[in-house]
């Protein structure tokens, strides 16, 4: 066995030991779903900044933007400003929503749609899309983590990977079971430590290697201008609308994820979410970082017919054995935390908002369901990345991200107004779901569909497309009910709980 594995080994089996250690850390009563799902709310600045990180940078920063930019170019960095868009709006979003939140004791956001709305079936509908955007998300962090086993070769690679990614599952699993949020939260401190020492080390080793940036613009912007479908270090004209709406759907859809809507309400006050949409875009400068490596990849001369491989292959070549272990233990549990957060957030979901409303079960009930949920979550993401083709990795977090932004209209808008009447949003959510699955099979589950109209090609991101569509329903259909004089349900909130 070669060093680097020994290292990813020691490493991973360290982490495990604090995934089941955590149960341990602070009191409380973990049959008791609160404390379970989301640590007592007792979470300071330190730790969900350190949360909150560990959820939203995950492989999808290590693993799916390099090799977007190493396949496509340009277009790969519209995560860069799409995570900086994120942040103003969840300073002025999530803060609203952890108030209310916790003055009614909400521990998902189907909860706040079910009460501000007096609907049932647009409750349902919400936890609904939660869950099933939540997995494709759970598949990436997998296969962040198949990428560096098939690089380490031998038993880690056996059967693509199956039997590797099985025993991680396992692992995950069962640490979670038994911790809950308080696993991934403390795994998270030892997560982000190991990513900033990767990126500043490949800040620092790989383009001196490479013999400098200029040298790998250079190199990158022939190899790409000559490949069969060329691309360029630069934006092409028919790629701008492309590039803002991922940009701006993504920033919209990052925190009404369940996992991160998890991380916020384990806060314990609205000052702790201030400060952290203040301090996590330091986390930003480290995914432009990781993006340039897909440019380091191609001057490099990596090839692979998988592009999830190209930064296991590249920090292989560049690195020293041992260290590269460090690198791909970065990116196994960099994949292990955010995996853990999405299979509690959605099987808390599950739980709260579907189970329940044909099924009451008492609270130790409710814990005990939740925690057997999160291991077949985790399981339906080990299925779909064996039988779910996509053309980058990256397009399971945006295509999840498609169905998650259909419930923009009713949690996010739904914080500021009641004027949409639920029936009309549930039709406005049909109509947006339907059109985004319609367009994901249309384009080979691609993110971005090109529409033809009046001569015109206009090539989106299909999350926004689909929104346009569940807005202008929502609105019309609203209109059309109020003239019926129909019913809008009770609003089970307050205007105190907004403040």
């Amino acid at each position: 066995m070669s060093s680097g594995a020994i290292v990813l080994l020691a490493l991973v089996a360290g982490v495990t030991v604090l995934g089941f250690l955590a149960a341990r850390w602070g009191r409380g009563d973990l049959s008791n779903i609160e404390e379970w799902s989301l640590g007592g709310r007792r979470f300071g600045t330190f730790v969900s900044w350190f949360l909150l990180g560990g959820d939203l940078y995950t492989a999808y920063t290590f693993i799916a933007v390099p090799a977007l930019v190493y396949g496509a170019g340009a277009l790969g960095f519209f995560a860069v400003p799409y995570t900086a868009t994120a942040y103003p709006i969840a300073f002025v979003v999530l803060v609203r929503f952890w108030n209310i939140a916790r003055r009614r004791g909400y521990i998902t956001a189907a909860d706040f749609v079910r009460d501000r709305f007096g609907s049932r079936s647009l409750e349902i509908c919400v936890a609904l899309t939660s869950i099933v955007a939540a997995v494709p998300y759970i598949a990436l962090q997998l296969v962040g983590m198949k990428s560096v086993f098939m690089q380490l070769g031998g038993t880690f690679a056996w059967h693509d990977g199956l039997l590797a990614l099985t025993i991680a599952f396992i692992v995950l699993a069962a640490y979670t079971y038994t911790s809950g949020l308080r696993a991934p939260a403390l795994i998270a401190f030892v997560k982000d430590t190991l990513i900033y020492v990767t990126v500043i080390a490949a800040a620092v080793v790989i383009p001196a290697k490479l013999g400098g940036w200029a040298h790998i613009f250079s190199v990158s912007a022939a190899v790409l201008a000559a490949r069969p479908k060329p691309t360029s270090l630069y934006l092409q004209p028919s790629q701008y609308v492309a590039y803002a709406t991922m940009a701006l759907g993504s920033a919209m859809s990052l925190f009404i994820y369940p996992h991160s809507i998890t991380s916020v309400l384990a806060a314990k006050s609205a000052e702790v979410i201030r400060r952290n949409a203040a301090l996590l875009p330091i986390y930003s400068i480290l995914l432009a970082m990781l993006a340039l490596l897909g440019y380091c990849a191609v001057a490099a001369g990596i090839v692979s017919k998988d592009s999830t491989a190209i930064v296991p292959l590249l920090f292989a070549r560049m690195f020293p054995d041992w260290f590269a272990g460090v690198a791909f233990a970065a990116i196994v549990i960099g994949a292990l935390v955010p995996a853990a957060i999405m299979a509690i957030g959605a099987a808390n979901l599950f739980v709260s908002n579907v189970f329940n409303e044909f099924s009451h079960v008492r609270p130790r009930g409710e814990a005990r369901l939740a925690k057997l949920l999160t291991l077949a979550m985790c399981g339906c993401g080990l299925l779909i990345i064996f039988f779910v083709p996509v053309p980058y990795a990256i397009d399971f977090q945006l295509l999840g991200g498609a169905l998650l932004l259909q419930i923009f209209p009713s949690l996010v808008l739904g914080l500021w107004t009641r004027w949409f009447q639920p029936g009309a949003l549930v039709l406005g959510w049909a109509c947006g779901i339907a059109l985004s699955c319609a367009m994901m099979v249309a384009s080979g589950f691609s993110a971005n569909y090109t529409l033809h109209l009046f001569g015109f090609s206009l090539s989106a991101f299909i999350a926004i497309y689909a929104l346009i569509v569940n807005l202008a329903v929502a609105s019309l259909g609203t209109l059309a009910l109020r003239r019926g004089s129909l019913a809008l349900g009770t609003d089970g909130t307050v205007p105190g709980d907004y403040a």
